[in-house]
């Protein structure tokens, strides 16, 4: 009988094979899995670079020169202003803890706390401006890193400061609630966590956002640890942008962007990859940092908000925590918050930029401030795949256009006597 049935469904099976459904690529699919297409591109993209390398390689030599690479950090190795820069930053950490340790016992009131707070963090980002501009021996480069080492510390010593003032306005047990479950076999308390060794290790987490107690990962693992720093070494790119300069002169740059759009967009992927995923998962492996969403899936962003939402979670959250929901609790609108928020990521574009230039161009602030009417625009009339083709054309076309303005600037600024 069992026989018989097998018979019957082989037969059954033989006569309809088909049923209804889409193919894989079609959207009604549901079909999400494209791992393999991620594949393709990256060896395609070695093929073609290396393709590149070999005939670069054979037509004009080495090209690298380490001293020339060090160059575009320091001028003299005897002189290196941006690492003595990034040295002093420690002053602003050991303010910000001592002012904390006062609040903690009583000897500061809270409003001498937040005048001392205000005047650190001011100082913060105000004191590198400075020493930028003043010394003329801080490359580009190395005042770029510095601002950069200085933003991110006002970011979190706002944060930190925020985060103990919570705790003091919470009654003892219920700042304990603050600790999360992490895997840890104690868990810290306000004022406990005020101590040099805990503010450290959050200056040098990959986060923004401060709490008592962070999850943590149970070890390092050694060979996640390699694969990260083979990543970071490995993820390098030259671009070439001298010999470009002169066709800017003669006023044809949305000519001469076109030419630049997908090298440049291929370099901010390959700095997202390398910061993003390589750098941050090592330091977070080596910390035993548990949180590793550093990013979510904005390469499927619909509308530009969305984009903005998901590609920088560290500073996404910060700016949700420290900066949006408040003002929404002041009474302040959702669009006037979201536009606030827009205009303080355009300030701090434009400082990171204009300064280790040392020339005052808005392009990055205006940059981020077209995002405004840009997100409204696709989110009323685009949908779908066309708001995601629309997000990919921001970011292919606008960004190599801001980039452009300044090289052409910084270009005629300091070049053209040579042309």
């Amino acid at each position: 009988m069992s026989v018989h049935v097998f018979k019957l469904s082989h037969v059954s099976s033989c006569l309809s094979c088909h049923r209804l459904q889409e193919s894989l690529l079609s959207s009604a699919s549901g079909y999400r899995n494209y791992r393999g297409v991620l594949n393709w591109c990256v060896v395609m993209l070695v093929l073609s670079n290396a393709r590149l390398f070999l005939e670069n390689l054979l037509k004009y030599g080495i090209l690298v020169d380490p001293i020339q690479v060090v160059s575009l950090f320091i001028k003299d190795p005897y002189n290196m202003p941006a690492a003595c820069l990034v040295i002093v930053s420690n002053v602003f950490i050991v303010a910000a803890l001592y002012t904390e340790r006062r609040l903690s016992v009583g000897c500061f009131s809270e409003r001498v706390g937040l005048l001392v707070h205000s005047i650190n963090l001011s100082v913060t980002l105000c004191f590198p401006v400075t020493i930028v501009l003043m010394l003329k021996s801080i490359t580009p480069v190395g005042g770029a890193s510095a601002l950069g080492v200085y933003t991110v510390l006002f970011l979190k010593l706002y944060s930190y400061k925020d985060v103990n003032k919570w705790c003091r306005e919470m009654s003892h047990a219920k700042a304990r609630s603050l600790a999360r479950e992490s895997g840890q076999d104690y868990q810290v308390s306000y004022p406990g966590n005020v101590t040099l060794r805990d503010l450290y290790y959050f200056v040098f987490a990959p986060t923004l956002c401060y709490e008592l107690n962070f999850p943590r990962s149970p070890r390092i693992r050694m060979s996640f640890l390699l694969r990260r720093l083979f990543e970071m070494v490995s993820s390098w790119m030259i671009p070439i942008i001298q010999s470009s300069m002169k066709p800017l002169e003669v006023n044809i740059i949305p000519l001469s962007s076109l030419s630049h759009q997908v090298p440049n967009h291929l370099l901010w992927l390959i700095f997202f990859y390398w910061f993003f995923h390589s750098s941050l998962n090592f330091i977070a492996e080596l910390l035993q940092f548990g949180d590793r969403e550093f990013y979510r899936d904005w390469w499927n962003s619909e509308t530009i908000t969305y984009f903005w939402q998901n590609w920088n979670i560290p500073v996404h959250k910060w700016c949700l925590r420290h900066f949006y929901k408040p003002l929404l609790k002041s009474g302040v609108s959702k669009w006037l918050g979201q536009s606030a928020v827009f205009l303080a990521s355009a300030f701090f574009h434009e400082y990171l930029v204009s300064v280790p230039l040392k020339m005052l161009r808005p392009w990055a602030f205006m940059g981020m401030m077209a995002q405004l009417p840009l997100a409204w625009f696709v989110a009323r009339f685009l949908r779908g795949n066309y708001g995601n083709a629309a997000v990919w054309l921001s970011l292919i076309i606008g960004q190599p256009i801001a980039v452009l303005m300044y090289v052409h600037d910084y270009y005629v600024l300091h070049y053209r006597e040579g042309y």
